[in-house]
């Protein structure tokens, strides 16, 4: 089992939120618990390959 960090809000009646390694891509759902299920499912797009030219965010260390 993996862990994810999500941003996200209620704006007009509807949860939006979005993956922190995955910030161009968000979703929606009625409730809080549906915005998760649809963060699952989006997770799964993007990492499978079902989704084209996939951005993420990375750190990088410097000196």
């Amino acid at each position: 089992m993996q862990t994810i960090k999500f941003v996200y809000w209620e704006e007009d009646g509807a949860w939006l939120g979005y993956m922190q390694d995955y910030p161009d891509y968000w979703t929606q759902g009625e409730t809080v618990d549906d915005l998760k299920d649809h963060l699952r499912d989006l997770y799964q797009d993007l990492t499978s390959g079902a989704v084209p030219s996939v951005r993420k965010v990375d750190e990088l260390v410097v000196s």
